[in-house]
């Protein structure tokens, strides 16, 4: 007797989910707006799991985000819009047609090359769809903000809109940063909030500049902070204390401590 492919099972199940009738309250009152937020969600989930090497996480991660596809792919089916195998469909056309090295007889290099082909066929799509539109459509709205940012850079700097090199960027931060200087002085919240978001983009262009995906280098900041943080704590715990009733100069120094054990490589201050 042949097994039921997970797939086809899941696809049932996320149709009984969503049966009006027997189905799920939540489920069948969820909408692709609703359920938005969670797909995003996933997906930096999946992102955490692989930072954290955890496999076996990275495992379940990656079935709650083809959950999330399947769930929108169900909606869609009962709107009579497309459903999973035209999703499925959809993307196997896509990887054929951008990879004519592969499944054609275009010839690639190297990677640095088809790269460049990958991008240039994104951009030939783009162009059939949007004749005569903006270098920025299809740009996500809903992307994170520094994420978005590189993105519209990267489309500005293909038809030319951009700098030269990663030292005048830095001109720039430098600029950027004299001006939220000048609207903190002015202790005007519309200003600052307007400059920091100016200093923010331009960081963000600089990152660009020197090959760095600023939203990578933002979890790694995360993480190397929270790793510190949590030894100052361990340390505290150590001597029955608590971060309430430590002075800033005692964290301050236990932070030096952190950071001095990382460089040196000694030992790890993440706590157990």
């Amino acid at each position: 007797m042949s097994q039921t492919p997970p797939i086809e099972e899941l696809l049932s199940i996320m149709a009984r989910l969503r049966d009006p009738d027997t189905g799920c309250p939540w489920d069948v009152e969820q909408d692709f707006k609703s359920i938005a937020p969670y797909t995003i969600e996933e997906a930096y989930e999946v992102a955490d799991a692989i930072e954290r090497e955890d496999h076996a996480e990275l495992k379940d991660e990656l079935g709650d985000l083809l959950l999330q596809v399947v769930f929108h792919a169900q909606m869609a089916k009962e709107a009579g819009l497309f459903d999973f195998d035209d999703v499925a469909r959809s993307i196997n056309d896509k990887m054929i047609r951008r990879h004519p090295h592969v499944f054609g007889d275009a010839a690639t290099r190297d990677s640095d090359t088809q790269t460049e082909e990958w991008e240039a066929q994104k951009a030939r799509e783009r162009s059939a769809r949007n004749k005569g539109e903006s270098a920025l459509d299809d740009v996500p709205v809903g992307l994170p903000a520094l994420k978005r940012a590189q993105k519209l850079q990267k489309r500005a700097a293909r038809v030319g809109f951009d700098w030269p090199d990663a030292d005048r960027v830095l001109e720039k931060v430098d600029e950027e940063l004299a001006e939220l200087r000048e609207a903190i002085t002015e202790k005007s919240a519309a200003h600052i909030e307007e400059e920091l978001g100016d200093f923010l983009f331009v960081i963000t262009n600089l990152g660009r500049k020197l090959d760095v995906d600023v939203d990578a280098s933002a979890r790694g900041a995360n993480a190397k902070f929270e790793r510190r943080f949590r030894y100052i704590e361990t340390q505290l715990k150590t001597q029955g204390r608590t971060t309430d009733d430590a002075s800033l100069d005692e964290m301050e120094a236990l932070w030096s401590d952190a950071k001095a054990l990382e460089k040196a490589g000694l030992e790890s201050v993440q706590s157990s």
